[in-house]
């Protein structure tokens, strides 16, 4: 008698635990369901933004090829400079493109036209592409002899800080800015600023020759 009722209590307390996890199920079905679909949702999404970066890649890669090709082939045509300039864009590679005009503005001797071209360039993404057009920006501001909007630009560059793009060349360079300003004192300061931190570089070793010219000159 006791092994039947010891055998009936189990069958009870298993068929008890089985309602208690079927009754579960039922209540949590739709909050098991939703958390389902957002997993899927997730992870759809995630597969969707790596096709899409693949893809953007692969466009913008096909895109630095065309620039590169047009911009040697600028010399000998100018009918592929409306062709550059279509392909100028926001994209990694594309803003390249900004460059490589105003390089061959500056060559051309229309600075005016080499400077619209940097600053349309998009300024969201600021790696080497974007250091190197606003180097090049200062660059064609010392060129005309507006020295204190290149001196601005290099004090900008300067305070972000890039881990993109060299600081030798922009100090060297802010202090070209200043020699040509006629501010000899604050030109040497930073040539031989160059000269302490970047004693092994190729602007480092110019700086070096520039210090002892301005230091006979001063």
């Amino acid at each position: 008698m006791k092994k039947i009722m010891r055998k009936q209590l189990k069958k009870d307390e298993f068929v008890s635990t089985i309602n208690k996890i079927v009754n579960f199920a039922k209540k949590r079905t739709r909050e098991l369901t939703a958390a389902v679909a957002v997993i899927l949702f997730i992870i759809l999404i995630f597969v969707g933004v790596r096709f899409i970066k693949a893809h953007n890649v692969k466009k913008e890669s096909r895109l630095l090829t065309q620039i590169l090709e047009l911009d040697s082939e600028l010399m000998d045509s100018s009918e592929k400079l409306a062709e550059l300039e279509k392909l100028a864009g926001s994209g990694k590679f594309s803003r390249l493109a900004y460059t490589q005009l105003a390089v061959y503005f500056v060559e051309e001797g229309e600075l005016d036209k080499a400077k619209a071209a940097l600053e349309k360039m998009p300024k969201k993404k600021k790696d080497f592409f974007y250091y190197q057009a606003q180097d090049l920006l200062a660059q064609i501001h010392i060129k005309q002899k507006n020295y204190d909007r290149a001196i601005e630009i290099y004090k900008n560059i300067e305070k972000e800080k890039p881990k993109s793009y060299s600081l030798d060349v922009i100090f060297f360079h802010s202090a070209q800015a200043h020699e040509g300003k006629g501010e000899l004192e604050r030109a040497l300061e930073i040539y031989k600023r160059i000269q302490d931190e970047f004693p092994n570089t190729y602007y480092g070793f110019d700086a070096s020759q520039k210090v002892i010219k301005l230091e006979k000159k001063i």
